[in-house]
């Protein structure tokens, strides 16, 4: 796994030229999510394929 500087370099090296402050902090901002969701994830129980579709397909309006 990357540290967070490595990260952050990485993030820096991908961006256009032109992006503003704003596009740092977004982009910074989903990282962190991400990285809170991949946590969550690995501490509580996950759901099965067909688990997430069969609750899927209760939001999905057909």
């Amino acid at each position: 796994m990357n540290t967070v500087k490595q990260e952050i370099e990485l993030l820096l090296k991908n961006l256009p030229e032109d992006c503003s402050l704003e596009d740092v902090q977004y982009h910074l901002y989903v990282i962190e999510k991400y990285r809170q969701g991949i946590a969550v994830a690995d501490s509580e129980r996950k759901l099965t394929q067909e688990e997430a579709e069969g609750l899927v397909s209760k939001w999905v309006i057909k």
